[in-house]
């Protein structure tokens, strides 16, 4: 079994993949002032809950875009496996052709989920991860990353909104039922999350109108199952899209 993990901003992704099949996906919410032993005891709690065992771990993979979680993560895995960890980064090769102004700028999530999407849906492509942040990457004609958007999460704008406004009310992320709110509360979801499905269609368009062709549409992350049935264009959602990649990454990585 492959141990994955992806720290993002919000969550930390764990994983366990065998072969083609994903065993579990469990998400901790990232500390950056847990210590290597909390986090060893989360893996250990998740390992525990899902009935897979520590000695069956092979070896294990990691993504992150919050430096400071990091190291403290590849400790916690050292801990609980005696095996030191892939890293998504310099020196890992990941058969994606980065052709923006500044490669090493490129996040390790994105260059993950890019590199799942590419294998299974091919190009060209635009893969969106909707997370604490929006982020749309674009591939051309050849699978090449040739640049993106990036642009608020939805929950940071519902928070934006509700956090900087006396009179409008906290609210769940349910899906509007027009766009045409006839109270606050609905008012704000239409706003939110039709505004947020508005703006994937808008962009995927121009997108398209840049690259002068039609493009696959992958989708992840943990509010896109809810903003993706409200937008036009068709999309496909893959929940699974970073333990994916993390998992193609680790086997054509691994040490032998």
């Amino acid at each position: 079994m492959i141990l994955v993990v992806d720290i993002g901003n919000s969550n930390v992704v764990v994983g366990g993949v065998e072969g083609e099949n994903i065993l579990f996906e469990a998400r901790l919410r990232t500390e950056a002032t847990k210590t290597s032993d909390e986090y060893c005891i989360d893996l250990k709690n998740i390992l525990d809950i899902y009935g897979a065992k520590t000695d069956a771990i092979e070896g294990s993979i990691i993504a992150s875009v919050v430096p400071q979680v990091l190291n403290t993560i590849q400790t916690a895995v050292m801990k609980l496996t005696g095996k030191k960890s892939l890293v998504v980064g310099p020196g890992l090769k990941t058969g994606l052709n980065i052709a923006i102004d500044n490669p090493s700028q490129t996040g390790a999530d994105l260059v993950v989920g890019c590199v799942a999407a590419l294998r299974e849906h091919g190009a060209p492509l635009i893969v969106i991860d909707m997370g604490t942040a929006t982020t749309m990457a674009v591939l051309d004609k050849s699978g090449a990353l040739i640049g993106g958007a990036i642009s608020p999460g939805v929950k940071i704008s519902m928070d934006a909104l509700t956090g900087g406004t006396a009179l409008l009310p906290g609210l769940q992320l349910d899906q509007p039922k027009r766009a045409i709110g006839r109270n606050t509360v609905d008012c704000m979801r239409s706003g939110i999350m039709m505004g947020a499905a508005c703006m994937l269609d808008g962009m995927i368009d121009r997108i398209e109108e840049e690259l002068g062709c039609k493009t696959k549409v992958v989708i992840t992350g943990g509010i896109a199952k809810f903003i993706t049935p409200m937008c036009r264009h068709e999309m496909v959602y893959d929940k699974d899209l970073l333990v994916k990649g993390l998992a193609m990454l680790y086997r054509e990585n691994k040490r032998p």
